[in-house]
């Protein structure tokens, strides 16, 4: 069995959306230099809080990282709706789960492809499994064993597809791939305050509902709308599943959080006119982040929790520099 060499620069791509659609790139873009001791104090966030305004708090965790949180004695603002990513987010199931899972499909299938852990991290920048797999055969060749109509290869690629989230679903439901921290007490807190919850992912819509009925439990599950697969005709960087979700929900998009952990995500979220938190995950570590928010490496769970709701919520107060 051959292992590919892959490079995404060769791969046809839609292109994300332009800079003009992504709100903080352009002011960015157009913005007067700040003079040297304003532009120190705008460093971004990374793990920990920015300066921030005197009625924010800011509370030391074990871990040596600092927790962002609203302080209790301001008014309370809280976002419309809580939107989170799927992959990588609630879940890091990309490197031992969903690429697992496309590898035995391809081996089921005696297809001669296996996909590394650095190939699947280049792939990680196609959104959606279909189109992964087809942008990856369209550049090495496809399998012998594969039609030679596009139509057929389209029909093809779907059970291929299929086939992977059959196998995928049996992992989450075995509760191998464990909640990342601090995701249920989020979603706890905004269930709680009548904020809205829901899922937006590129995924198949059946693996993400295996995911939040499995992990979250049933009786979150039934309280969060989910957005995933071909529910929209072009996947994230376009924003048209963050636009779905606030069409739906009946939510103004500027007063939507969303948390997701990678480039494409955050350009989705920023093009929908939405306020982005990254909790970044194993393959979007060095990814560029620059037009978030706020950027932790997770939610973090009590004593290393990392931000809450009432932080969610100072972000639409532009209580913080970004």
């Amino acid at each position: 069995m051959t292992t590919v060499k892959f490079s995404l620069s060769l791969v046809s791509l839609s292109p994300p959306p332009p800079t003009s659609l992504i709100p903080n790139a352009a002011r960015a873009s157009n913005a007067t230099p700040l003079p040297p001791a304003k532009a120190a104090a705008k460093s971004r966030f990374m793990g920990k809080c920015l300066g921030a305004k005197p009625m924010m708090i800011h509370r030391a965790s074990p871990s040596g990282g600092i927790t962002c949180s609203a302080a209790s004695s301001s008014p309370a603002t809280l976002p419309s709706a809580l939107l989170f990513d799927c992959d990588g987010v609630l879940v890091d199931t990309e490197k031992d789960g969903h690429r697992i899972s496309f590898n035995d499909t391809f081996k089921e299938r005696e297809l001669g492809v296996t996909w590394d852990v650095d190939l699947y991290g280049e792939l990680l920048k196609i959104g959606g499994g279909k189109e992964r797999m087809t942008a990856y055969f369209n550049k090495v060749g496809w399998p012998e064993k594969a039609p030679k109509d596009e139509a057929e290869r389209k029909v093809f690629i779907a059970g291929l597809h299929k086939q992977k989230t059959e196998l995928f679903m049996v992992l989450i439901e075995k509760k191998l791939l464990p909640l990342r921290p601090g995701v249920a007490k989020l979603v706890d807190q905004a269930l709680k305050t009548g904020v809205k919850v829901a899922v937006c992912s590129t995924s198949n819509e059946k693996a993400v509902s295996a995911i939040v009925s499995c992990l979250l439990g049933p009786e979150r599950a039934e309280k969060i709308k989910i957005f995933a697969g071909d529910v929209v005709p072009k996947k994230k960087p376009d924003p048209a599943i963050y636009n779905l979700a606030a069409e739906t929900l009946g939510v103004d998009p500027s007063k939507c959080v969303v948390v997701e952990d990678s480039a494409i995500g955050l350009a989705a979220a920023k093009a929908a006119g939405m306020t982005c938190i990254v909790t970044k995950s194993g393959y979007t570590a060095d990814e560029d982040f620059e037009n978030a928010d706020a950027v932790f490496d997770c939610i973090g769970d009590p004593p290393e929790e990392r931000f809450d709701l009432a932080f969610c919520g100072s972000l639409l107060q532009k209580q913080f520099v970004s």
